[in-house]
């Protein structure tokens, strides 16, 4: 197996459908870090929710955080994690930037704040002005951040949709992470809701055929694939570079249960089983 996993499943266990309490989801993180190890990436938490979560942190190493933080509350936000012994800032998220003038807004604040080593992502507006927002992006070393799906039908793009905005920001050279709706390796129908959900190895396979030159059309393609043979084995064959060039572009995701995509990948023999993944 040549795609590494690594870091691709952001623990949003505080958020919908899953709002897991703070005092469950904590320790839950710890463990998830202890049995899957690099798998899980950071701990997501919106900066009004620091001091609930500092009361919940308990013992052990300090706790990798990606913040979710409007641009004007971002350097104080920013700076009470980092002062603070038990935290780690591991990453940065800005919502939604509605035009040109916020983004520019965004990246001169993350500029000021960051450190190089800190990766972060400003949301894009599924609008006409997804575009600007992008232009704004490119060339910095901030990635676009992709809803891929909510508590509501609407917030799921189509296929075709989210294939041009990931072919915009391929692109452009852009990075991105995906929040929300990937709860599953493969496209599915969900047998409760109904909702048409995108699967995170579409969205990789996407990343992949975009990356390689081809057009959005091909990559909707791939993201309109139900088959879970199909998905499993195009990953499959891949060599390291092609591997690595799709996680390049598609480097994580949020999800509210890091088991449920993780367990996916165990069973399309994609991963070992839980018991000798390292931790």
């Amino acid at each position: 197996m040549t795609v590494r996993f690594d870091g691709l499943f952001d623990d949003a266990a505080l958020f919908p459908p899953g709002d897991a309490p703070m005092a469950v989801a904590v320790p839950a993180h710890r463990r998830l870090r202890a049995q899957l190890g690099d798998l899980v990436g950071p701990f997501v938490v919106p900066a009004a929710r620091l001091d609930e979560l500092a009361e919940h942190l308990g013992g052990g190493e300090p706790l990798g955080v990606s913040l979710i933080a409007a641009a004007g509350d971002l350097p104080a936000a920013a700076a009470r994690v980092t002062a603070h012994p038990g935290l780690t800032l591991a990453a940065v998220e800005v919502p939604v930037a509605t035009d040109a003038a916020s983004a520019r807004e965004a990246v001169q604040v993350l500029d000021d704040v960051l450190p190089p080593d800190v990766p972060a992502a400003v949301e894009l507006p599924r609008t006409a002005a997804r575009d600007e927002v992008l232009d704004v992006l490119a060339g910095t070393r901030y990635r676009a951040k992709l809803r891929t799906g909510g508590v509501r039908a609407a917030l799921f793009p189509s296929p075709d949709e989210l294939a041009a905005t990931l072919h915009a920001c391929v692109a452009r050279g852009l990075a991105v992470k995906c929040t929300a709706g990937l709860h599953h390796a493969v496209r599915h129908t969900d047998p409760g809701t109904g909702f048409e959900h995108h699967g995170f190895l579409n969205v990789l396979l996407a990343a992949s055929v975009l990356a390689s030159g081809a057009p959005p059309t091909v990559a909707s393609e791939w993201l309109d694939e139900t088959d879970p043979g199909t998905v499993a084995t195009a990953v499959r064959s891949w060599p390291a570079d092609r591997a690595a060039r799709a996680r390049a572009v598609f480097t994580s995701f949020g999800t509210c249960s890091v088991l449920e995509p993780v367990d996916d990948l165990v069973d399309l023999g994609l991963l070992p089983s839980l018991e000798r993944t390292p931790a």
